[in-house]
């Protein structure tokens, strides 16, 4: 009898991030995960760059945010690098069933109605966690404004932990991180540094921060 060799084909990961990603910052998913969202961000062009912070803690503010795409964008990144990750929407995506699923991507349902006490409630989630990363998209919507909300100041403050920028460029398809910003305690002067790292960004639908 002839022997036959069954060859089983290897996901190779496209050159699409740039950056390298400590043991520090939660985890989760595996090479598999990983291969298939990098293959996914290589065939819409995305690349990601910049510099990831190896600590277990940490804010990530991405800006600017204009579409719907930013999600679709931001959670194919996450899972290309094979991070763990929590972000806030606002309540009615929490909805049943998709709501399971939401949650399990990180999700965290938020009432904007009565926005009361979720500053305390996210300090408190670092508080709780050893390793933890809290995604915020400041604008708070899609909509075209250089207004920035600051709850998310507030709660970086209080769990004393550092913000890292994201920036959409939907110009250049890149996403970059960093660099790392620590608060001082004086909002207008760290809000200012952080603003200007997205001036000149281009988002989904055109949008100067």
């Amino acid at each position: 009898m002839t022997a036959y060799s069954i060859r089983v084909p290897v996901l190779e990961k496209p050159q699409v991030v740039h950056l390298a990603v400590g043991n520090a910052p939660p985890k989760r998913g595996n090479r598999f995960a990983q291969a298939i969202a990098q293959s996914l961000l290589a065939l819409f062009g995305w690349k990601i760059e910049g510099q990831f912070p190896n600590r277990p803690k940490m804010m990530i503010v991405g800006a600017p945010h204009t579409s719907g795409w930013d999600f679709v964008v931001g959670m194919l990144v996450i899972w290309a690098l094979g991070l763990r990750m929590s972000w806030m929407a606002k309540d009615s995506l929490f909805g049943w069933p998709h709501g399971i699923f939401m949650r399990w991507l990180g999700g965290i349902s938020v009432n904007r109605r009565t926005p009361q006490g979720l500053v305390d409630r996210m300090i408190a989630e670092y508080s709780r966690h050893d390793k933890y990363i809290l995604v915020v998209l400041p604008t708070g919507s899609r909509s075209k404004t250089k207004q920035w909300k600051s709850g998310f100041y507030h709660i970086a403050q209080g769990a004393n932990v550092p913000i890292l920028p994201l920036k959409f460029d939907y110009g250049r398809k890149i996403m970059t991180f960093g660099p790392l910003l620590q608060s001082n305690g004086y909002i207008a002067d760290d809000m200012d540094k952080l603003h200007a790292h997205f001036v000149g960004i281009q988002g989904k639908k055109w949008c100067q921060e």
